[in-house]
């Protein structure tokens, strides 16, 4: 890590060169892939997409966000089948293998990825979640129709609130075997985001209403130890992702107990300055993600703490090259230092330049109220409102 803060010019060139990015990137058919430049990222995930459709719709873009909408409607809207075949499988009590469900990522057309040369773990529920949450976010900014993403919406409220207690791979697309907070506050999200586009008929919108207060409850029972949310139902560890629950998906207040606690947790074990995913991080030795670093900024930004978000989004653009590309992690404060040559060796040098890390740099900026200018010319962003109505239960005001 540097030990001096960005200038302005910093932050500009890599408010620019995130645009850059993102926009280049951007395929014709709406997808963004995760980094055209890493062999085995040359797909479109739906996590880090919502994400960066989520900074192209606060950033002027909002014909890219509504392109990758668009592809994501078509992906699902022809599994529709497929989505049907699970549902029914399902109901009559068959055992459906992983492989079954939806993919986690897709080739830029659409189609799914081929895994006959490499392994990849694609059951995933949170990017669906996180799309249905992008698409209402998106829709409310812009004021504009939803409805020709009505279909798609439907039918991933149907397979959501079938699914959403399986045990699947988590953000960092790993332990299938467990039930993660943060995939459950990103369908949380989601199925509140799509009652609130007002697509669905009555009787979904009463089953989705339903699983939402039993994402919660489970959540109450299950995920949280020592006053603070938890890696999965059950456990007690510490993840990065957990801040999503608190900003931007609002499973429980950003400003409440549980909230609180959780943010201390992260800030005491895997964060100071960067962000690591976990502490038993092995991936490239497990480094600082700049990624992580601006999602925690977003949530100090929504709390009121600017001088700490301003300092994360410092520190992001600190992390940059010298075209402004922005990677995946670095390499400055490894926790497990003895795992980055294996990976390098697998899969090449770390992932840059990363969508989803410029993505969230540019969330962070808009959240701040920072559009490529000098931060003393720039207005204050207007207030997001929350995204959830239902805090869980005893949790305070």
């Amino acid at each position: 890590m540097r030990d001096r803060p960005s200038d302005t010019g910093v932050l500009a060139k890599v408010y620019a060169r995130s645009l850059e990015v993102i926009l280049a990137g951007q395929a014709a058919s709406g997808a963004y892939p995760a980094c055209p430049a890493y062999p085995v990222y040359r797909y479109s995930w739906l996590r880090d997409g919502s994400f960066i459709a989520e900074s192209m719709s606060r950033v002027g873009q909002a014909d890219s966000a509504a392109a990758f909408h668009d592809w994501c409607a078509a992906v699902i809207t022809a599994r529709e089948d497929r989505i049907g075949s699970l549902l029914r499988a399902a109901d009559a009590g068959e055992t459906i293998p992983r492989s079954a469900f939806l993919p986690t990522r897709y080739r830029l057309d659409g189609t799914d990825a081929d895994t006959s040369d490499e392994q990849w773990w694609d059951f995933q529920l949170d990017g669906y979640g996180m799309w249905l949450w992008t698409v209402g976010e998106h829709a409310r900014r812009h004021q504009s129709d939803p409805r020709r993403w009505q279909k798609a919406v439907v039918l991933t409220v149907r397979y959501l609130a079938r699914f959403w207690d399986r045990p699947c791979y988590d953000w960092w697309e790993e332990h299938p075997e467990e039930r993660h907070t943060s995939t459950l506050a990103a369908i949380h999200a989601g199925l509140r985001s799509a009652l609130r586009l007002g697509l669905l008929d009555t009787e979904l919108a009463r089953t989705c209403s339903t699983v939402c207060d039993q994402i919660q409850q489970v959540v109450q029972r299950e995920g949280i130890a020592e006053g603070h949310l938890t890696k999965w139902l059950g456990g007690r560890a510490v993840d990065a992702s957990l801040i999503a629950c608190l900003t931007p998906f609002a499973l429980v207040p950003a400003e409440g107990d549980i909230a609180e606690s959780t943010l201390r947790a992260v800030e005491e074990t895997i964060a100071h300055g960067g962000v690591h995913r976990y502490a038993a991080d092995t991936f490239y030795g497990g480094g600082e993600w700049p990624l992580l670093a601006a999602l925690l900024g977003w949530h100090y930004a929504r709390i009121g703490s600017r001088e700490k978000a301003w300092r994360q989004l410092h520190w992001v653009a600190d992390q940059a090259d010298a075209r402004g590309d922005l990677p995946e992690q670095v390499p400055d404060h490894l926790l497990h230092p003895e795992y980055r040559l294996q990976w390098i060796q697998k899969w090449g040098p770390v992932a840059s330049p990363l969508l989803w890390s410029h993505a969230m740099f540019l969330i962070l900026a808009d959240e701040l109220g920072f559009t490529g200018e000098a931060p003393g010319s720039s207005p204050e962003p207007t207030p997001h409102p929350s995204t959830t109505d239902t805090p869980l239960r005893g949790e305070s005001q």
